[in-house]
């Protein structure tokens, strides 16, 4: 059954358009995720879903058409909505048409760690770029990592940037989030995981580095790079060297780069 509300003043269209605050987001533990992309993706997730709002000219096309039947199979709330309505409720200036609320999901290092063979996790420490973290997630998810930690530092796992930034990743990939750093390193030890760390001094070119057994892989902002206490921590330091006049490379991209060599050296 699909409801139809017509008031920019309805209390389902205030809750949700509050979801684009965090402090709402933590009160209510929901999220928005937005886009035909995106609602695809969680509506075939095992994510719990609360209510899909949608426009009468969105439902005409045939891609979230199926995405608004898989969502009524899975027991969400359908909202048709005009596009005045939606636009109030969504983050993006030109909304698609369609947007999904969804209950946010936590997740603990060692549940993760308990049912993995030989992990690699990756870390962002003091990451607070959302389409940094989101990017990294997505690659993570694309090198077959087996989940993302964001220590307390890091950027909101659930702002609407993050999530979108994503492209779904989010709810295919296990993220770990608000976990202190002490906490981290006390996983992980009783986990028997390597700690490699992103470093200048000291370090070695990521290449030179055994990315084979069960690692997690830190990588900081560019701003301030790792950790001090992660740092001392790591059995590993590791750097991309750079070749041309740049100084550093974008953190997302560095991501990219050391833990393709991480899928070249585990295959």
């Amino acid at each position: 059954m699909t409801m139809v509300i017509t008031s920019l003043q309805n209390k389902l269209v205030k809750e949700a358009a509050g979801l684009k605050q965090k402090k709402h987001r933590d009160e209510s533990g929901l999220f928005m995720a937005e886009g035909v992309r995106l609602c695809e993706e969680v509506a075939t997730s095992d994510w719990l879903l609360e209510t899909c709002f949608f426009t009468a000219e969105a439902a005409e096309d045939r891609r979230t058409g199926l995405v608004l039947n898989t969502l009524s199979t899975r027991g969400c709330t359908l909202i048709e909505v005009s596009p005045a309505i939606l636009s109030k409720i969504a983050e993006t200036e030109e909304p698609q048409g369609i947007l999904v609320t969804v209950r946010q999901k936590k997740i603990t290092l060692d549940e993760v760690l308990v049912a993995a063979k030989v992990p690699c996790i990756v870390v962002l420490d003091g990451v607070r770029d959302p389409g940094n973290a989101g990017t990294i997630i997505r690659t993570a998810d694309a090198a077959g990592c087996t989940a993302v930690v964001l220590l307390q530092d890091c950027v909101d796992l659930y702002a609407g940037k993050t999530v979108r930034s994503t492209m779904g990743s989010l709810v295919h990939l296990p993220v770990i989030y608000s976990i202190t750093t002490a906490e981290f390193l006390a996983v992980i030890k009783k986990y028997g995981l390597k700690l490699a760390v992103t470093a200048i001094d000291g370090a070695k070119p990521y290449y030179d580095a055994s990315l084979t057994e069960a690692v997690a892989i830190v990588f900081g902002s560019e701003s301030h790079g790792v950790s001090d206490e992660l740092t001392a921590a790591s059995s590993d330091k590791v750097y991309i060297p750079m070749l041309g006049k740049t100084e550093s490379l974008n953190v997302a991209s560095a991501a990219a780069i050391i833990l393709y060599e991480a899928v070249r050296q585990r295959a």
